[in-house]
């Protein structure tokens, strides 16, 4: 995809739209939460619709904010707390409600674990002053947790029945792997600062 080019936005004018579509993140969140408890076809499309909306503002408001050079310190912030809040609270409920076979509970909790990591990395580094960049890889982690994370979210009742859970913990594996990858890449920049 090629970079946008800038657009000039008087910031005076209008409310931060990328911090909004964060925000809408993060309120989409309970929705997603609320219908696993409908435990229905409606319930279950609902969150996946809710979850993949999330996921595309993930992608909006990154895009959004370099277009309308409208990048600040409060998105920098509070984008990767979005997105660990929308994929930690969302992998917890498919465990817990059983959407999950016992097998892929491994690849949820390396995607958890190295979650916390690197949050945790990334607060040590900026107070060393420290960007700690998103790699390309760890972009292809994202998509494929992001997708793996849909298809779960629907599972049995799409008209393709349980080949689309398997599909779904198929690529929570490979979302795992990339995550050990790109958590190890972290691990090491961080290592050379301390």
């Amino acid at each position: 995809m090629s970079k946008p080019s800038k657009i000039p936005v008087d910031s005076n004018a209008l409310p931060s739209i990328p911090n909004l579509l964060t925000l809408s993140r993060i309120a989409l969140i309970p929705i997603i939460m609320a219908a696993f408890y409908t435990d229905n076809h409606l319930g279950r499309w609902v969150a996946a619709l809710a979850f993949i909306s999330a996921c595309f503002t993930d992608f909006l408001d990154g895009y959004v904010a370099r277009l309308w050079s409208q990048t600040s310190r409060f998105g920098q912030l509070l984008d990767p707390i979005a997105d660990k809040l929308l994929v930690a609270s969302t992998l917890l409920m498919l465990v817990g409600f059983g959407r999950i076979r016992p097998v892929s509970f491994l690849p949820a909790l390396i995607i958890l674990c190295r979650e916390i990591l690197v949050s945790g990395l990334r607060e040590f580094l900026s107070g060393l002053q420290v960007q700690m960049p998103v790699t390309l890889l760890a972009k292809w982690k994202t998509a494929a947790q992001m997708i793996a994370i849909s298809l779960l979210l629907i599972g049995d009742i799409s008209p393709f029945g349980g080949a689309v859970n398997l599909i779904g913990e198929g690529l929570l594996w490979v979302a795992a792997i990339l995550t050990l990858m790109t958590g190890y890449a972290y691990l090491r920049l961080s290592l050379r600062h301390l």
